[in-house]
């Protein structure tokens, strides 16, 4: 038996065919999810389909006819989408991140933010209109609570995705819709393992294998929180931060200066 949350319902993952995005649609199968996988790299996502009893909708999650087409076809492979994960994100992180060219900046704020947004505007409407509702899921990080070092456009726009995630909440969350926000901190993708000197500080708390936070979602929906917290020490950090925020970049700052050290 699958958790009841999950069972039989029609989920979709974007950022399907490895990391995180693959962990979580392999652990909705084994609920016993009906599951559609999304992905811009249409050959791995077919190998991740096709080993973990998914369905495979190639295609670009963050682009308004990409989240149309793919919202169109998982419907009509589900029946109904009934959870979506929004876990599709990318890093375009440089030696020089205030130098980031505007090109950079656009297409993460394509896939970080504006991916949820379509998305959402395609699929709330249908939840309030059948009167059954749904949960959407957003894959955002530890960035968009506290900031990371030497990530300037990755920090911004995960921060804009748990806002939008807020504000989603906040407006549909009494009428149905469950909307929850996935942060970690460190995990063994090819994210991490692309971050250089950062990986060692993005490990601090240890990196947690994709499948740990998976499961991490998987138990938060015991009591349908907001903020699911794979590194429980994150929850920690994001209150202190509020309650002494100079305090907290002061500490930042150190952080900053030890890893430019490390250059």
């Amino acid at each position: 038996m699958g958790h009841e949350k999950l069972e039989g319902r029609g989920v979709v993952v974007t950022g399907a065919a490895g990391g995180i995005g693959r962990a979580l649609a392999a652990r909705l199968v084994a609920e016993g999810a009906r599951v559609v996988v999304n992905d811009v790299d249409a050959d791995q996502l077919a190998g991740t389909a096709a080993e973990i009893g998914a369905i495979a909708v190639a295609g670009d999650a963050a682009s308004a006819d990409g989240v149309e087409a793919l919202v169109a076809t998982a419907t009509h492979a589900l029946g109904r989408i009934d959870v979506y994960c929004a876990n599709a994100g990318i890093d375009r992180t440089t030696a020089d991140p205030l130098q980031l060219p505007d090109a950079e900046w656009a297409r993460m704020l394509e896939v970080n933010v504006m991916g949820h947004v379509r998305a959402a505007r395609a699929i709330v409407p249908s939840w309030l209109d059948d009167g059954r509702g749904g949960r959407f899921v957003v894959t955002a990080s530890a960035a968009g609570l506290l900031t990371m070092i030497g990530a300037a456009a990755y920090s911004t726009t995960k921060h804009a995705a748990v806002g939008f995630a807020e504000w989603l909440s906040v407006t549909y969350g009494d009428r149905g819709v469950t909307v929850q926000a996935i942060c970690p901190q460190g995990v063994q993708t090819a994210m991490l393992d692309q971050a250089g000197p950062l990986k060692d500080l993005l490990s601090h708390d240890e990196a947690l294998a994709p499948e740990s936070v998976a499961a991490a979602w998987v138990d938060s929906l015991d009591d349908d929180r907001f903020l699911v917290l794979p590194h429980p020490e994150v929850g920690g950090y994001y209150a202190a931060r509020a309650a002494d925020t100079d305090r907290w970049l002061a500490g930042m700052r150190r952080l900053q200066t030890k890893v430019d050290g490390l250059g």
